[in-house]
């Protein structure tokens, strides 16, 4: 991802307006909905990913989510929860959840910004890159699970080798 650092003279109260301000200078597609959230779409190695901002003015959080561009199917379900599960004794940050009722996996973390002078474009670049990092390491776990039928354990397995070289 390229480096881009914020206005320091620019008023960031709310985090969204960063958050915007970097996504325009990558030249990602977005939607601004409101005060309260922005998604984003960010083309990956093995899919689009579709990322979520949220902001809780009340309480001074920011929630972020990364999406696939993948529908788990109700027979697979019992399984994926196993993965995420396994998926996420691995992570420093965040976590991978099942959104019931898309039935899509998606890696999350929120932020607490209460008494912090606002998000800074560091912690921004950070998140969207580990969140997107996650996403691409355990994207395969997912389809090896899904389509094709490995369990959990050796979908984990299989998804995290690392290989040597370049094909």
């Amino acid at each position: 991802m390229a480096t881009y650092t914020l206005d320091a003279e620019q008023d960031f109260s709310n985090p969204l307006d960063a958050v915007e301000q970097i996504v325009s200078h990558n030249n990602w597609p977005f939607e601004r909905h409101s005060d309260e959230d922005i998604t984003v779409e960010i083309a990956g190695r093995w899919c689009a990913y579709q990322l979520w901002f949220s902001w809780n003015a009340e309480i001074s959080a920011l929630q972020f989510s990364c999406a696939f561009d993948m529908k788990v199917p109700e027979a697979k379900r019992d399984s994926i929860y196993c993965l995420l599960g396994l998926a996420n004794e691995r992570l420093w940050f965040g976590h991978f959840v099942l959104w019931s009722d898309e039935g899509l996996p998606v890696f999350r973390h929120a932020m607490l910004l209460r008494a912090c002078p606002g998000l800074s474009s560091a912690q921004m670049q950070d998140t969207i890159d580990i969140a997107l990092t996650e996403s691409e390491r355990f994207y395969p776990a997912f389809q090896h699970v899904i389509w094709g039928g490995k369990s959990p354990e050796e979908a984990i397995s299989l998804a995290l080798v690392d290989t040597l070289g370049e094909a």
